[in-house]
């Protein structure tokens, strides 16, 4: 069995930004504070787009060759749809550099239908503007013309994209600014840390921008202590 979280708690965390997330995983001291998150060369595809949160559905693939193992696409299906909703792909493109794009219009229309929200790869992404109006989430390394022989290699295993391991199963967020990983054992507390911070914050922003701003001030607010 999957672990999962409850509807209310998904809702209010894909009310947040992910660097407010990644702020709030901080200040639990869960993980050292340069893990959790996906390198900066996996880009939102689509900057526009509210922030989007799943579970991870975990494959890789290959397009050079139309050789190596071919997982069959009913036995991925049966994968995703094995994953709670909201289902959040993640699949490791083993091409350096990468070639061909196993996601476009087809690909993510297919998998919206199956419960997926979008799909982080280190792999490349196509028809951008099809998928843009279909409203499925690209994280993604780069962007290519062709599919190449792109075919699935492996599925359901251990995947590290952007520098980041995912496991079937894991909780994703994911906005413009990247994709992050939010462990399950603090999940429930983040919204409120995020408040917190948030307030924490605030003290200083609010001083920068105020007429009576001043250098004293601005030590005196630099010595409350960090919540993160």
């Amino acid at each position: 069995m999957y672990k999962t979280v409850d509807q209310a708690l998904l809702k209010a965390l894909g009310e947040i930004d992910c660097p407010s997330i990644c702020n709030a995983i901080e200040g639990f001291n869960v993980q050292p504070k340069n893990r959790g998150f996906m390198l900066p060369e996996i880009k939102a595809v689509f900057p526009d787009f509210a922030p989007v949160v799943g579970y991870a559905v975990t494959g890789v693939i290959s397009a050079y060759q139309p050789e190596g193992r071919n997982v069959a696409r009913e036995d991925w299906w049966d994968l995703i749809v094995s994953v709670p909703e909201p289902r959040f792909i993640v699949l490791h493109d083993i091409d350096n550099p990468p070639l061909g794009a196993y996601w476009g219009e087809v690909q993510s229309n297919i998998h919206k239908a199956l419960g997926a929200v979008g799909v982080a790869t280190d792999g490349t992404v196509r028809d951008l503007d099809e998928v843009h109006d279909l409203g499925f989430r690209f994280f993604a390394k780069e962007v290519s013309v062709s599919h190449a022989y792109v075919h699935l290699v492996e599925i359901g295993i251990p995947v590290t994209v952007g520098g980041l391991t995912v496991s079937t199963g894991d909780l994703l967020h994911g906005d413009k600014h990247g994709v992050s990983s939010i462990p399950f054992e603090i999940a429930g507390k983040i919204p409120e840390m995020v408040a917190t911070i948030a307030e924490f914050e605030h003290k200083t922003i609010d001083l920068c921008q105020s007429s009576s701003f001043s250098m004293e001030k601005l030590k005196e607010v630099a010595k409350i202590t960090r919540p993160y």
